[in-house]
């Protein structure tokens, strides 16, 4: 089952219909028990750092849980900036914590929010990027990822200066961009992610 988590924050309906769109089910749910038995996990991610994890504090455990049984998880947009242990745009509000390091504002002299489609330059073999390297993405974000762990960025793209597109460790995978509005490379990127278990 491909569970996305219902925190009352995020595009839900459009995950959902992207997984939809490449023959898949998935339910958005907020129902421990559901969140718990997921085979694939999504986390979503739309507004601020300090809300979403405000919103998400009932599922911190199950995220935990989920990763530490390297089960698949991806975490979209906010839903990476969230992974990391702390964000400018939240001081004082603890990340997950599941990727060392920090999220800071785009560096000043380029227009903020970066928002619209720009190519994706992938870094490493990561199983749900295979097929895309070079393609675009739809990004929306003000804020990036600046991981202490340099091995654990899969991804990068050019905005006068490089920022983190995507991370990964393991089966945890996480994307700056919105793979649901990215068109065929982005459902490319969904359908790698439940298939990484066959």
């Amino acid at each position: 089952m491909i569970t996305i988590i219902n925190y009352n924050s995020g595009n839900l309906r459009s995950i959902h219909n992207g997984f939809t769109k490449i023959g898949y089910n998935a339910e958005i749910t907020s129902n421990p028990e559901k969140i718990a038995d997921s085979e694939f996990l999504v986390l979503p991610g739309v507004g601020a750092f300090g809300s979403v994890m405000k919103n998400i504090e009932p599922f911190k455990d199950l995220i935990y849980e989920h990763i530490n049984d390297d089960k698949p998880f991806l975490g979209i947009c906010l839903g990476l900036q969230v992974l990391l242990s702390s964000s400018e745009e939240a001081v004082g509000i603890k990340g997950l914590n599941i990727f060392k390091g920090s999220v800071n504002k785009i560096p000043y002299g380029r227009k903020i929010p970066h928002m619209g489609w720009n190519k994706l330059n992938v870094l490493k073999n990561c199983p749900i990027l295979e097929g895309v390297d070079g393609k675009y993405f739809y990004f929306v974000h003000s804020y990036h990822a600046n991981p202490e762990d340099e091995e654990i960025v899969s991804g990068i793209t050019d905005y006068g200066v490089n920022l983190v597109a995507s991370l990964s460790n393991n089966n945890c995978f996480a994307t700056q961009f919105h793979p649901e509005k990215s068109g065929v490379a982005g459902l490319k990127i969904l359908k790698n992610f439940v298939n990484l278990k066959k």
